[in-house]
């Protein structure tokens, strides 16, 4: 049955990334197929959801780190379902006059999005696609709450994995990047090597084609192209639990999140 969340415009029968996503974190704003999918996927890698969560950690730390370096601004694109622990949670408990706009493609991601921020006038969301970053960057809810001006953390955060290399990529960081102002941030993380779990990744990968977003991993080299025009803020480009950990022990074993991430300032 269709929950009342779900747009009556979706296909309650393919599986979607952003509810797969939130399956793995433990959310409930999925269905049967999202849930076989995610079931599939966790077959080939047992880790999966555990992945998901080192993922969502790395992001809470990081905006927890600009919104005391003084980013009151943040625009995270590909944001899908919020889940406790969100960008402006995380923000406004450090600076309460964070604002954020979130994108997503998913319109269960934004329906959802639109009910939990129906009461905080320093955050909305939008739906847009990342491949179209011209629309993002012209669209009035954006320029409602944001000023281009001033420093924003652009967050990309365990998105480009679905963006194909036929997509351009790096064209559409280009884009995005040369709207913003120096001073600004690039938040990035993606999943690059599930390979050391044997037959994993071709498994992952025929997982991912039965959904609207086939998944494409790329290694170090390729991601450290992607912060162009930006300086890595230490410690790099690494694994996301090795990226300032709370603790030392939460870095162990880090390469297992199957998943890079890093933070870039642009400079000017």
């Amino acid at each position: 049955m269709r929950p009342d969340w779900a747009p009556d415009t979706i296909d309650v029968e393919r599986p979607s990334v952003a509810r797969m996503y939130d399956y793995y974190l433990g959310g409930s704003h999925n269905f049967a197929a999202d849930r076989a999918a995610a079931g599939a996927m966790m077959a080939a890698v047992p880790e999966a959801p555990l992945m998901a969560q080192a993922n969502r950690a790395f992001m809470r730390r990081v905006v927890h780190f600009l919104a005391e370096t003084g980013v009151r601004q943040f625009l995270d694109i590909g944001s899908g379902i919020p889940t406790v622990g969100n960008v402006h949670e995380v923000a406004q408990r450090v600076a309460p006059d964070s604002r954020v706009v979130y994108v997503d493609v998913d319109p269960v991601a934004v329906a959802h999005s639109r009910e939990i921020l129906s009461r905080n006038d320093q955050a909305v969301v939008f739906q847009e696609d990342l491949r179209r970053p011209e629309r993002i960057l012209d669209h009035p809810d954006l320029h409602g709450l944001l000023d281009l001006a001033e420093p924003v953390a652009l967050m990309i955060v365990a998105v480009l994995h679905f963006v194909a290399d036929d997509d351009r990529p790096a064209e559409i960081l280009r884009t995005l990047r040369d709207a913003l102002p120096p001073g600004s941030y690039l938040v990035l993380s993606q999943a690059s090597d599930i390979g050391q779990y044997g037959d994993a990744r071709a498994d992952a990968e025929r997982v991912y084609r039965n959904t609207d977003n086939p998944l494409i991993l790329r290694d170090r080299a390729e991601l450290t192209a992607f912060f162009d025009g930006f300086e890595l803020v230490e410690p790099g480009l690494v694994w996301v639990p090795a990226w300032r950990p709370e603790f030392p022990e939460h870095a162990e074993d880090a390469a297992r999140s199957g998943f890079l991430g890093g933070v870039g300032r642009l400079g000017g």
